[in-house]
């Protein structure tokens, strides 16, 4: 396909860096830096759902457990904001091992249900430890310390955040290009003959696991720090069922299609509250129906599927100029 083409050459990971550096000129800037944070967390589903097989439903465990790990740090230790991070992100890839551990021996739908349970025995843990996490009202007042300088302004901030993400996108790109991931990729399409090939099929996809968990942290803990508190919302299951729904719209299997699906995500939810509308899952959903109704490959593997087709009709009539100019030429 040629946007995956295009995608290992530098034209449209230019665009992209492009499009990221701008993004706060062209929106506000707290909800460009949602936007960027939804959609490694999208990369990061769509590393498990997309390349591995695996539906996860508590993601929102690493998400969420980062954001209150990178505000414990930052509240207590008082470190600069990417220590604070990088602490998060290395809490949720620990506390990946035993749920991936235990999940990724079962398929379908009871891996996604066992996630779905862990996540909730998360969010029941950061629910009753008030003395911790704040409980209902959350951890607040997370602080953005970075060596005195003053990222007060959700601008600079956005700025001073920014490299996370592309440096968590640039992982999860080398992932699904390396070796590693092409044996994913086997393992997604057929697990027995991956297993019948000599690959331990299950530390395959407990690595994933946890490199997904890991990128999620590195999201969920820079989400935590732009907005200054963590809540419960992060660690509820609707978190990692909205991260599901925007790798959906963007297309499975895309790994770049979860940006789209979180700008678009991100920008409609932001709209409607705005606009003063309650009830944005009600407009929210039934977009997402649309979309899966009208794209059945999400918004990116949809276009991809139509500029292949497209380049695959011209082929057959480059091919057929030199053999009509043969027949010329013999007559």
């Amino acid at each position: 396909m040629i946007l995956s083409r295009l995608a290992g050459r530098p034209v449209l990971p230019a665009v992209g860096l492009f499009l990221a550096l701008a993004l706060p000129w062209m929106i506000y800037p707290p909800i460009a830096l949602d936007i960027i944070c939804w959609a490694l967390f999208a990369a990061a589903v769509d590393l498990l759902l997309g390349f591995t097989g695996l539906l996860s439903f508590g993601h929102a465990a690493f998400w969420g457990g980062s954001a209150y790990c990178t505000g414990l740090i930052a509240v207590h230790v008082g470190v600069p904001f990417p220590l604070a991070i990088l602490g998060g992100a290395a809490f949720a890839a620990v506390l990946a091992v035993p749920i991936g551990f235990l999940a990724v021996r079962l398929q379908g739908i009871y891996f996604a249900m066992v996630t779905l349970a862990f996540a909730q025995m998360v969010y029941f843990v950061a629910n009753q430890w008030r003395s911790v996490t704040g409980g209902e009202n959350g951890l607040q007042s997370i602080p953005r310390e970075f060596f005195g300088v003053d990222l007060s302004d959700p601008f600079f901030f956005y700025y001073a955040g920014l490299p996370f993400i592309l440096a968590g996108m640039f992982v999860a790109w080398r992932i699904v290009r390396s070796p590693f991931g092409r044996v994913l990729v086997s393992i997604r399409d057929n697990p027995s003959r991956a297993r019948a090939l000599g690959y331990p099929v299950d530390r395959y996809k407990l690595l994933a696991f946890i490199l997904s968990a890991a990128l999620s942290g590195v999201a969920g803990g820079l989400f935590a720090i732009s907005h200054g508190f963590a809540s419960l919302q992060e660690v509820y299951w609707t978190t990692s069922g909205q991260a599901v729904m925007m790798v959906v719209l963007g297309g499975i299997g895309t790994l770049w299609g979860g940006a789209v699906g979180a700008a678009l995500i991100v920008q409609l939810n932001d709209y409607l509250a705005t606009a003063g509308f309650q009830e944005t899952g009600i407009v929210t959903g039934s977009i997402f129906i649309l979309i899966v109704l009208l794209f059945r490959r999400g918004i990116w593997g949809t276009a991809q599927a139509l500029i292949a087709a497209r380049r695959t009709r011209k082929q057959p009539e480059a091919d057929a100029v030199p053999e009509r100019e043969a027949v010329d030429a013999k007559t």
